[in-house]
């Protein structure tokens, strides 16, 4: 079954209402091994209740459509879907607790061409409930490798953000959990892939992968520490390009480029692997 762009383009998601309490902002925030040092303060406001501090990145796990791309209708090749980037655009900071409503639209779908692939760019709102205001806008690039030729438009294709040349600012290393990947799936996001050794090799990989999110969690919270002195308060905008996966236990290495007054490029490296995990990242930050 090809994709028919109309309906795809048009398909409505109905809104979707989330209450999550202190317990969930604290998992998150353990789920990217904050609290590895408890005796650092600037992880444990994140990861004890008192004046607990939500992580920005936490917007992407909350009131989300899930994997609704495996719906029959949508006619995507869901098992070839992956995800391709995340941005996060953050207006106001999320409460320790509360309840969201996020709203869900398909913005387009490039198609690349037969044998190439297609690529949808989606957006997702998150609002208070109680106040109405929103939170944060959540965009996301998925590449539908199984779905070109469907004959969508071929353009405009959004241009990743480019990372300069040579040595770096600044770095940030970060090592995960082996567990990492069993903690951080309690988000809700409960892909067989990043538990079950079995359904990782079926899809190609030595072991259970880590979450993309989780991956793009943990660079949100060194990029906090290189450029807001772990202040969640001042990160405003945080968006990035997933180019390798990554495996629990491993060490990521966030590298920094500061390119004027609250703004900065950056990428994540596996050092051991000499592999580039996450690239294109902009972030926009208070002074």
């Amino acid at each position: 079954m090809a994709i028919d762009y109309d309906k795809l383009k048009n398909r409505s998601f109905a809104d979707i209402e989330q209450a999550y309490g202190i317990k969930d902002t604290m998992l998150y925030a353990l789920g990217l091994g904050l609290g590895q040092d408890p005796m650092d303060p600037k992880q444990l406001r994140h990861v004890y209740e008192e004046d607990l501090v939500a992580l920005p990145t936490m917007g992407v796990v909350l009131a989300t459509p899930g994997f609704w791309v495996k719906e029959p209708d949508t006619g995507v090749d869901w098992p070839k879907v992956l995800h391709g980037e995340q941005g996060l655009t953050i207006h106001k900071p999320l409460p320790p607790q509360g309840r969201v409503v996020s709203r869900f639209r398909i913005d387009e779908i490039i198609d690349k061409g037969a044998g190439k692939g297609a690529l949808m760019y989606t957006t997702r709102e998150l609002r208070d409930v109680a106040t109405g205001e929103l939170l944060c806008s959540l965009t996301s690039t998925s590449f539908l490798r199984g779905d070109g030729g469907f004959g969508g438009p071929s353009g405009p294709i959004r241009q990743p953000h480019p990372v300069p040349e040579g040595t770096p600012d600044a770095s940030f290393d970060w090592t995960v959990g082996r567990h990492a990947a069993l903690l951080y799936r309690l988000n809700g996001d409960y892909n067989p892939v990043h538990a079950d050794p079995k359904a990782a090799a079926k899809g190609g990989f030595a072991q259970p992968i880590l979450h993309g999110l989780c991956s793009y969690g943990v660079a949100g919270w060194a990029v906090m520490n290189l450029v807001c002195d772990g202040d969640a308060s001042r990160l405003r905008r945080f968006d990035l390009r997933f180019t390798a996966p990554v495996y629990p236990g491993e060490t990521l290495r966030t590298e920094v480029w500061n390119q004027g007054p609250g703004v900065a490029a950056f990428r994540v490296r596996v050092p051991a692997r000499d592999v580039i995990a996450l690239n294109n990242g902009r972030a926009e930050y208070l002074p």
